[in-house]
């Protein structure tokens, strides 16, 4: 594929890729898994950061020798044929617009503080809608808007830490210093193997979206340059930062007073007087779910014209533009009717499908690694590249039994379980339509 001239560049990936990331996972469902692990949750962050950039590499080195559109869907139909394509293209695809109509509901329960009379449906409608327009203007105008969004959420992170070393080393008047404080009345593992295994689970989630790079490939410029560069920035900025700013978090707060229902960050500040941290944070909070929105509708469009073209999907879904509009619609109208979901089926039912959503991404980066570890055996390095992942094979069969114990310790965070059981049942769902639907008709058509 050629290079393009005036695509995205390494700065725009970089941080579409952290508007994918950032989100209400670290804000606010971090205290989960900081909560399961205590002050180790500072070694989870770091030792999950490395698992990540292990991934993040494996789809490095594919996208350099091919940004085919699909990226890690599309390498592993190459690698293990088109069952396996189906599968993790269509369960990637289900699971992220739950996860999506689930943060629609979130950040429209956090907007009626401002629009009290909406009700929570229009709300979460509008919004769906408004995100699926943004993207219907191009990866361009998209990536600027992406990149001011995940600016201000690094800005956010970036803030609480100057703010937490001021109080922890006593320079903020009125406010007295915690020097380590609650850290060094904790226990370092206080609930066990268990607790941080949960932990590395929740930290995951943290860290999940960054495989939008992959996606963006064939629309950047210079992929054999701009890919390895915006990985370098997404896998040093994420790590950084969040180690960062647990490491000053830690001595603000007693870990077993946190729960899922408030950020960390600001239980934290409040406990040491700044009470206009819950007021600033609500607003992140939302920028920070409508980035994560924006950038994850970027990614399904394209998914979801991947799997067109490869005859996995109706022929109407297909795009011959830059710009997937078909995909990018059908995902919109997928989420709305994933949002109406949550008020039709009984709650259970609806917990039980939007869980699929780590699962899904889990599977996918298992996925990931062993398609690289194929990539490897069969072409070595990349051409026109170099081999960036150190240590092969041996820290691919390391991380990809990594991923492996991740999703085998879902069980040990509450309400987790359901989404490994909701996972399975979709690759269980898609491979039975592989087998039914495919086989006798798709196969037709490509032949």
């Amino acid at each position: 594929m050629e290079n393009k001239k005036g695509g995205l560049s390494p700065l725009h990936l970089s941080m579409m890729a952290l508007g994918t990331v950032i989100g209400g996972s670290f804000f606010l469902g971090s205290s989960i898994g900081i909560k399961a692990a205590g002050p180790s949750i500072i070694l989870v962050y770091l030792l999950v950061g490395i698992l990540v950039y292990f991934i993040l590499y494996a789809l490095s080195e594919m996208t350099v020798a091919d940004p085919a559109p699909g990226s890690f869907r599309t390498f592993a139909e190459r690698a293990f044929g088109p069952g396996v394509g189906f599968v993790v293209g269509w369960v990637y695809w289900t699971g992220l617009i739950l996860a999506m109509s689930s943060e629609a509901t979130a950040v429209s329960v956090f907007l009626r503080i401002w629009f009290g009379n909406i009700p929570i449906p229009i709300l979460g409608s509008g919004i769906i809608v408004l995100i699926t327009v943004l993207n219907l203007l191009g990866a361009e105008k998209l990536s600027k808007l992406e990149s001011s969004l995940s600016a201000i959420k690094l800005l956010a992170i970036a803030g609480f830490i100057v703010i937490a070393i001021a109080i922890i080393i006593g320079i903020l008047p009125n406010i007295p210093s915690t020097g380590l404080g609650e850290i060094q009345r904790e226990a370092l593992v206080p609930s066990g193997i268990s607790g941080v295994l949960g932990s590395a689970l929740i930290v995951m989630f943290t860290y999940a979206g960054f495989e939008v790079i992959g996606l963006a490939a064939s629309e950047a410029e210079n992929p054999h340059v701009t890919i390895p560069k915006a990985i370098t920035y997404t896998v040093v900025g994420l790590v950084g930062l969040y180690s960062i700013a647990i490491a000053v978090l830690l001595p603000l707060i007693n870990t077993n007073k946190l729960t899922g229902d408030a950020s960390p960050f600001v239980l934290a500040l409040e406990s040491r007087g700044i009470s206009w941290a819950a007021r600033v944070m609500n607003i992140i909070l939302v920028i920070a779910i409508l980035s994560t929105m924006l950038a994850a509708m970027f990614g399904l469009g394209r998914m979801l014209r991947s799997l067109a073209e490869e005859g996995h999907a109706p022929r109407i879904l297909k795009d011959t533009g830059e710009i997937p509009y078909k995909g990018i619609i059908f995902s919109g109208i997928s989420m709305l009717i994933g949002l109406g979901l949550g008020f039709l089926l009984p709650k259970q039912v609806y917990i039980f499908l939007v869980s699929s959503g780590g699962f899904s991404l889990l599977f996918t980066y298992f996925i990931i690694l062993i398609t690289h570890n194929r990539f490897r055996k069969n072409h070595g390095c990349p051409p026109k590249g170099k081999c960036r992942f150190p240590g092969y094979p041996y820290t691919s069969w390391i991380s990809s039994i990594a991923v492996i114990v991740i999703i085998a310790s879902m069980p040990f965070i509450e309400g987790q379980g359901a989404g490994l059981l909701a996972g399975l049942f979709l690759v269980i769902f898609y491979s039975s339509i592989y087998v039914i639907v495919y086989k006798k008709s798709f196969k037709v058509q490509r032949e």
